[in-house]
């Protein structure tokens, strides 16, 4: 099929070896990917080759600098990506997909209990929430979030959930070092290394990785709603 030939050239060439049942829950992934996506809008794919590489590959891209166990969180994860590939290639790690809209969490648990992802559960909440929760604050290794605001934005929101030394990862569709550049400040306040290294996706986009250096002031996440109308300078 189509999908697991783009699955195991694109994963070879990022260096992901999938096992065939890794392969097998892809492909059902992108199945229903496809067959909701009619319903709830939830990705502009509209082929299984495009699924595959704009919904898996580029999330097989950020398995590299993700740890090796403990716990992440995928904020906005809408149609399930980069967080569902993530916890098919990883079981060693804990994925919480975190969605605001009730419908596409929804959808999200449709997949986990489909595709019988035992290291994954769904949270229906908005990301300013569980940055704010005491037992999501500062108690993850990583977080991941794709086109879901600016660096700025997605910053506030990502890093009061890592603990120090965890990492964010952000997949974009565009290309990224300008929205790098003006967001150094915002990333340095809530408590990012300096540095934010970008790497090229499959797709075209660029993979923004930022490591989280100190404790995050504890103002931060605004509340609902602000970071995306006042992002940080």
């Amino acid at each position: 099929m189509a999908v697991g030939r783009i699955l195991h050239s694109g994963g070879a060439s990022l260096g992901v070896e999938l096992s065939s049942r890794q392969g097998e829950l892809l492909d059902r992934y992108v199945g229903l990917v496809l067959a909701w996506s009619r319903r709830l809008n939830l990705s502009g794919v509209s082929t299984e080759e495009e699924a595959a590489r704009v919904l898996v590959l580029d999330a097989l891209a950020c398995l590299a600098p993700l740890p090796h166990r403990g716990t992440l969180v995928d904020l906005g994860s809408g149609a399930g990506t980069p967080g569902v590939p993530v916890a098919v290639a990883r079981p060693d790690l804990h994925v919480t997909l975190v969605d605001a809209s009730r419908k596409k969490a929804g959808f999200l648990a449709v997949v986990v209990r489909e595709l019988g992802l035992e290291n994954a559960e769904v949270l229906h909440a908005r990301a300013e929430e569980v940055g704010r929760a005491p037992a999501h604050r500062e108690r993850h290794d990583a977080v991941t979030a794709r086109a879901l605001a600016s660096l700025s934005v997605l910053a506030e929101y990502a890093l009061p959930l890592l603990r120090i030394g965890g990492v964010a990862v952000f997949p974009k569709a565009r290309r990224a070092a300008a929205e790098v550049a003006r967001a150094a400040g915002a990333v340095a306040l809530l408590g990012g290394a300096s540095g934010v290294e970008v790497r090229p996706l499959p797709s075209g986009g660029d993979l923004m990785i930022v490591r989280k250096a100190a404790p995050t002031p504890d103002r931060y996440p605004r509340r609902p709603g602000v970071p995306a109308r006042r992002p940080l300078p």
